[in-house]
């Protein structure tokens, strides 16, 4: 969601230069400066973003534009290659060996619960795992149900507490749960935080 939101934010910024014939210095800072907004409203560190920035103002200030490419999709090009070169380009997968837990966090709406039952159910196929989804939204109580409902579609059982609000205990007395059980995957969904809300934070 936030990533989508994010490109989107980043093709409005490419549309607005799309027309010029080169891309000068005035048009760069422009653009770049709706960047540099858009990733740290993204919540991109400040230091990537600077660096990020400068990269792409370097590689694109006189750019003579071919004419079989427009300057939106040359400074699209440059943009690619500078977050290859950020992210890397080896794609190493997710190998957890051993007993490990994985915790979801994220903002309200992101995708927290769905995405649980997703890793569980990959992991479950594709290394074998013996996974054990938590449900650790004690605020909202449709959230466990939401997870009961995916954990049995996927056939992975949920560990929850309804009566308790205390998430350390529940997630202690889940991890002891687990490992008496065979468990060698533990999988925590946690509540979503907003920006406002000082406690979750």
């Amino acid at each position: 969601m936030a990533f989508e939101l994010l490109g989107d934010k980043l093709q409005g910024i490419l549309k607005k230069i799309k027309g010029q014939s080169r891309l000068t210095e005035e048009n760069m800072d422009e653009m770049l400066k709706e960047i540099r907004i858009s990733l740290l409203e993204a919540d991109v560190n400040f230091k990537v973003v600077k660096e990020f920035v400068n990269n792409i103002k370097e590689k694109s200030l006189g750019l003579d534009v071919s004419k079989s490419l427009s300057p939106g999709q040359m400074i699209f090009k440059i943009i690619k290659d500078e977050l290859v070169v950020l992210l890397g380009d080896e794609n190493k997968g997710l190998d957890i060996s051993g007993f490990s837990s994985l915790m979801l966090v994220g903002l309200q709406g992101s995708g927290k619960t769905t995405s649980a039952a997703k890793l569980a159910y990959y992991l479950m196929n594709k290394q074998n795992k013996k996974p054990l989804l938590v449900g650790l939204d004690v605020y909202r109580p449709a959230a466990i149900d939401q997870l009961i409902n995916l954990g049995e579609s996927i056939g992975v059982e949920v560990y929850f507490d309804r009566e308790s609000k205390d998430v350390v205990d529940i997630a202690k007395r889940a991890e002891a749960y687990a490992r008496e059980k065979g468990f060698n995957l533990i999988i925590y969904d946690t509540a979503g935080r907003l920006h406002i809300d000082e406690t979750l934070m």
